[in-house]
């Protein structure tokens, strides 16, 4: 098995880890380096349970090369949180109810963070266009789409929400 060095920052920190050359993402961020928080979910790429950001775009860990991320900074749910307290998207999908099982929940975080990074204020098709690679086996996706309304600038003013 042949292995590299590979030098990547993930949330935040600079790392450099020994990788196999087919070693998937989602196996260095969970096993090497134990951030469970991102899901294994289908791993074909189907659900979006594994959605990370690589350079603030969204990425299915499950079917990304881990030696494909050189360079790149990686962002995980854990990321989101600061000093122990949730970003202002966690605690609104903890608020309104975004929470079903919690197994889709870091991956559909995930790819909302990046659209509102984007955008801060997504109308509801965006919203939905964004989060359509997210697989919920729990809801409806109303709750989902309403906390991400309520995290927006939109959201945050009264009119989005």
């Amino acid at each position: 098995m042949n292995k590299r060095l590979l030098r990547f920052t993930v949330n935040g920190r600079a790392r450099e880890h020994a990788v196999a050359d087919h070693a998937l993402l989602i196996d260095v961020l969970r096993e090497d380096l134990g951030l469970t928080g991102t899901k294994r979910g289908c791993d074909g790429g189907e659900c979006g349970a594994c959605t990370v950001l690589v350079d603030g775009a969204p990425r299915l860990a499950c079917i990304t090369l881990a030696a494909r991320c050189e360079g790149s900074e990686i962002e995980t749910i854990e990321s989101l949180a600061a000093n122990g307290r949730m970003s202002r998207l966690q605690q609104a999908f903890h608020e309104r109810l975004g929470v079903q099982c919690g197994f889709c929940t870091p991956g559909m975080i995930m790819a909302a963070e990046a659209l509102l990074r984007r955008n801060p204020a997504p109308s509801e098709e965006q919203i939905r266009e964004a989060l359509s690679g997210n697989l919920c086996r729990c809801t409806g996706y109303v709750k989902i789409i309403e906390s991400v309304q309520v995290a927006s600038c939109a959201g945050a003013t009264g009119s989005g929400g």
